[in-house]
């Protein structure tokens, strides 16, 4: 007898924001679950960083789409917590948008945000 893993099911956060970057739902602003968990000070094993490197400040989207509509702006040098990464719009060669949870939900070029440390997983 082969016991397969079960798979991993992704949090109802991660699932409406992949269905709001494909355009199924409109889906502005979730409620921001924590991304860091209390491990006796460490860091969740899944937590991820980066730092945004536009000059002039990110602006970030509703959805991973160059031309859909701001949420907010995050400064430069500012480090945001990213939930996962995804393909949209292509930003100077760029197709990667990092899903950002500082606050409300929301989407940020990765052709401006360095990560910092591992690099985020797929949403």
């Amino acid at each position: 007898m082969t016991l397969h893993p079960r798979p991993r099911s992704r949090s109802l956060a991660t699932r409406l924001a992949v269905a709001a970057a494909s355009g199924a739902v409109a889906v502005t602003t979730l409620a921001a679950a924590p991304v860091l968990a209390s491990d006796g000070g460490n860091e969740h094993p899944r937590a991820y960083k980066g730092k945004v490197t536009a000059k002039s400040g990110l602006l970030l989207r509703d959805r991973p789409l160059r031309g859909s509509r701001v949420v907010r702006h995050e400064p430069y040098g500012k480090v945001v917590h990213i939930h996962c990464k995804t393909r949209g719009g292509d930003v100077h060669g760029n197709n990667h948008w990092y899903l950002l949870t500082d606050g409300t939900w929301a989407w940020g070029s990765a052709h401006y945000i360095t990560t910092v440390g591992k690099v985020p997983h797929w949403c």
